[in-house]
């Protein structure tokens, strides 16, 4: 097999983001005045986020830099970091509004589990990742490296741990092309169907797992898609068929190279700074961590599932996942247990401020 999308800035290695710095953003005193002022004057205790709409928030100055964000994960890297968002000033409800009212200015918002929730909170509430239902941003576990379920995931951080939670993040255009190089007879086996656990949160349309290659390819683009923990659990369950040595092999080669100093690049999220990610050409996770005995200074970190307007066809081959793999459609997400008429109507509308299609 041959390399793919091999000269694309997605292509990337650790050497190349460290000396190219381009992917991180920065807001300046004014982008930030700007954003606690656009919370505030929009918060209303009575409000859910569903009630919000993206005309409730003017971003100002800080409009730019976040779309700048945005583009670089959609057409460069596919990593993107925005430090300075106003931590210090805002209580952690109104820095979860804050990180909503930017999804909003971004795209259409994916429910992310069983409870069909639109934003989660990343903090350790002891939950077991390595189960059939369990969830790792709910643990404080050390994580595979997986991609998540949508196009892009948004992270904002609040509060850190006391040690550890160090976030990773590997192109897996790159590691593709590298297990191709090495193995072309293993890279073969990750474009076919691998089959996945929905973790027990399927809707009821959906079946408890579903088909999905490692990778695929639409209009000359490679898009990644793996997660172990979900994989692992599928195996355990009536009708999915059991791995093969060659395809053991080959998946444990591409988590080997994920992990490999040129590829995978490390750091620290520091409160206030968000991280952005496409989900097709990046893979991501997090070292385990303590966290503080202190309630309000515990590991606090919102998370955003979204389907942006401008963003171009999956493989056919995602659709089981998806729901939908055609551009310009509201994409991806868990739909979980209470997808009712709140969470509908805020798709519509949401959809319809974007000029995006509902699947």
């Amino acid at each position: 097999m041959q390399p793919i999308n091999a000269d694309t800035q997605a292509a990337w290695t650790v050497e190349r983001l460290n000396g190219d710095q381009d992917w991180i953003y920065r807001l300046d005193d004014r982008a930030r005045r700007d954003l606690t002022d656009a919370v505030r004057k929009a918060r209303d205790p009575d409000k859910t986020l569903l009630d919000y709409a993206r005309g409730d928030f003017d971003l100002g100055s800080a409009a730019a830099p976040i779309a700048a964000s945005i583009r670089q994960i959609k057409d460069g890297t596919g990593f993107a970091l925005l430090r300075g968002l106003p931590r210090d000033g805002l209580t952690t409800e109104e820095f979860e509004l804050l990180t909503w009212a930017i999804g909003l200015h971004t795209g259409v918002a994916r429910p992310q589990g069983k409870a069909s929730q639109y934003q989660s909170a990343v903090r350790d509430v002891g939950v077991q990742y390595r189960t059939g239902k369990g969830r790792g941003y709910s643990s404080n576990a050390d994580l595979d490296f997986h991609t998540d379920s949508a196009d892009i995931v948004l992270l904002t951080c609040y509060n850190v741990a006391k040690e550890g939670g160090m976030s990773m993040v590997s192109s897996s255009v790159t590691a593709h092309n590298i297990v191709a190089a090495e193995r072309p007879d293993l890279a073969e086996l990750l474009h076919q169907p691998f089959h996945f656990s929905r973790q027990a949160e399927e809707a009821p349309d959906e079946t408890p797992y579903y088909p999905n290659p490692i990778f695929d390819v639409e209009s000359g683009v490679l898009c990644s898609k793996w997660n172990r923990n979900r994989l692992r659990s599928a195996q355990a369950m009536d009708g999915v068929p059991k791995l093969t040595a060659q395809q053991h092999d080959a998946l444990d080669l591409l988590d080997d190279v994920l992990r490999r100093p040129n590829v995978m690049h490390t750091m620290y999220l520091e409160p206030g700074d968000m991280q952005v990610l496409n989900n097709h050409v990046t893979l991501h996770s997090r070292t385990e961590f303590v966290d503080h005995d202190e309630p309000a200074l515990k590991r606090c970190l919102f998370r955003l599932w979204l389907a942006p307007p401008d963003w171009p066809a999956l493989p056919e081959s995602w659709r089981p996942a998806y729901r939908a793999v055609e551009a310009a459609t509201v994409r991806g997400g868990i739909k979980g247990h209470v997808y009712d008429e709140a969470r509908q109507s805020y798709e519509t509308r949401q959809a319809a401020e974007l000029g995006m299609r509902l699947a």
